[in-house]
């Protein structure tokens, strides 16, 4: 009796959820991505905006996690003036990194050019862009003191997508995009002729469970 509920309760959901945003989230949903990105949906934040969307990737070498990060898809079918647009996609993407990368002072610069590099390079229009790009050092002492040192850049960002037809953005690019984004921050080798023009960040991962 309870799981016929639930599956009423999530049939009068999915009828309330607006047309556009499910057609943004099967476009999601459906994206074709490079074998080394492993990609799940996520619960997503419910407070961010009326409808929502998250998926989690890692970029992964054997047992060994390169990279990691969420992409969010937020809708408000009012819109929304900070957005300038009724869709928003919101990204944290972090990653270890050689000690003497993360000392280079143009570092942030760069990890911010490969974002919006990322969305030029597949031809997408977007708006209202805005981040951070923090990096981070960890140095261990006492019983940790074994360990080697740690270095990390982490990219925390949002845009607006421009709609398309129906006022629906092309999600599935977007998507492609921000693993192409991941793929870099993780120094893999560029996916094909097209991307020969990459520059990859060399990385020191030591071993780490998943």
């Amino acid at each position: 009796m309870d799981e016929a509920k639930d599956t009423e309760k999530d049939r009068r959901e999915a009828d309330a959820t607006p047309l556009p945003f499910r057609a943004a989230v099967e476009a999601l949903r459906a994206a074709r991505l490079r074998p080394q990105i492993e990609i799940e949906p996520t619960p997503p934040p419910k407070r961010l905006a009326p409808c929502s969307y998250a998926l989690e990737a890692a970029v992964v070498d054997g047992d060994q996690d390169l990279a990691d990060g969420r992409l969010v898809l937020l809708h408000d079918p009012a819109g929304h003036d900070a957005w300038q647009g009724t869709f928003r996609l919101v990204t944290l993407v972090r990653a270890e990194l050689e000690p003497e990368m993360a000392a280079d002072p143009l570092l942030p610069e760069v990890c911010w050019s490969w974002l919006t590099g990322a969305l030029q390079a597949r031809g997408l229009t977007y708006g209202e862009p805005s981040g951070t790009v923090t990096r981070a050092s960890s140095h261990y002492f006492g019983g940790l003191s074994a360990r080697p040192a740690a270095s990390q850049i982490e990219i925390r960002a949002s845009w607006t997508p421009r709609e398309g037809l129906g006022g629906v953005p092309d999600t599935a690019a977007h998507l492609a995009s921000w693993c192409d984004l991941l793929a870099q921050v993780a120094g893999l080798p560029p996916a094909g002729p097209g991307d020969a023009s990459v520059v990859t960040l060399p990385q020191r991962r030591g071993p780490q469970s998943r």
